[in-house]
């Protein structure tokens, strides 16, 4: 009976000594937390604060270097207004959050901001617009439909198959038979816009024509596709001060091009895309029809921009002053 009343004993004490143990684990443990190694635990770095002001002060230095200024939107005595382009630079604030939350010895996960232009497009008042900012890697495809329903589907399915979103200048009089092809366009994801009533020499027309040719495109645009449009592209070419300052009047901006195909005078396919290819630049906007032309050179063509290391966006994309975001890897690790 002794035996077992001591052998009990020694059990009890031995789970005293095991709870008194581990006890002083757990202990040691929640004072670890309470240290802040538990932040660690879970795989976010620990700083000191001498540590912290030093990650500071180099994205801060850094941010000296990498700053990069807009550029203002600005008039030229060959291609008339050339928009702006924005500026970057690292912000501080979100970089640092950033970098106390990334993994140790891992770059430095700089995040950046864009810095509009002091001027911008819409401030150099009612002048006609050939081409984007030359700083901004973006070109755009410019499609004047009239006529050629027959290449609209290749050339859409082309242009899905690229990737590649196009502006489409719409004339009034073919929009009005032809909704269904528009709406088409539309819900491929491209941007449509105006391109006058029924095709006319806009020079030679009163500035009462000239109004309602706009116009009157502007409101089908409006009332059969919804569309809240930004842009003018006089037929041919063809305009002077009254045609811009009437588009401007209604909202809208003039746009031209940079690069014509001339696909009308039905070139090969071979010959345009060299063309193209040979004097393609930032910011250039390229005009065609929907001709078998087009349909046949479009994907060299865009194979091509693609080759040069351009972007293709809408006009609305190309003549923003929105920068065309580079890959940015990190410069420092800490």
């Amino acid at each position: 009976m002794q035996l077992k009343k001591a052998a009990a004993i020694a059990a009890c004490m031995l789970m005293i000594l095991v709870f008194v143990k581990m006890n002083g684990d757990i202990a040691s443990f929640f004072a670890t937390v309470k240290a802040g190694d538990a932040v660690q635990a879970i795989g976010q770095p620990i700083y000191s604060e001498e540590e912290k002001r030093e990650l500071y002060q180099a994205i801060v230095a850094e941010a000296e270097t990498k700053a990069v200024a807009p550029i203002d939107a600005r008039l030229d005595r060959v291609w008339y207004a050339i928009p702006g382009y924005n500026g970057l630079s690292i912000d501080i604030d979100k970089t640092y959050e950033a970098a106390l939350k990334a993994p140790r010895n891992s770059p430095i996960p700089y995040q950046y901001k864009e810095i509009a232009p002091k001027i911008q497009l819409s401030q150099l008042g009612p002048q006609p617009i050939y081409r984007g900012n030359p700083d901004k890697p973006m070109i755009s495809l410019m499609i004047n439909v009239a006529w050629g329903n027959e290449y609209i589907d290749p050339i859409l399915q082309t242009l899905q198959d690229k990737g590649v979103k196009a502006t489409f200048f719409l004339d009034g009089s073919w929009l009005k038979k032809n909704v269904d092809v528009a709406k088409k366009i539309q819900e491929a994801g491209h941007e449509l816009s105006n391109h006058a009533y029924s095709h006319p020499d806009m020079k030679n027309l009163s500035r009462t024509e000239q109004y309602n040719q706009i116009g009157k495109t502007e409101q089908l645009l409006k009332d059969l596709l919804q569309v809240d449009n930004k842009w003018f592209a006089p037929p041919s070419g063809s305009y002077n001060s009254a045609t811009v300052q009437i588009a401007r009047d209604q909202g809208l901006g003039t746009v031209l091009w940079t690069i014509d195909t001339v696909d009308w005078r039905k070139p090969p396919a071979d010959a345009v895309i060299r063309k193209i290819s040979s004097k393609l630049e930032p910011g250039s906007l390229i005009l065609m029809h929907p001709t078998a032309t087009t349909r046949d050179a479009l994907a060299g063509m865009i194979d091509s921009a693609f080759a040069k290391g351009y972007s293709i966006g809408t006009v609305s994309e190309t003549l923003s002053s929105d920068r065309v975001m580079p890959r940015v890897e990190g410069a420092h690790v800490f």
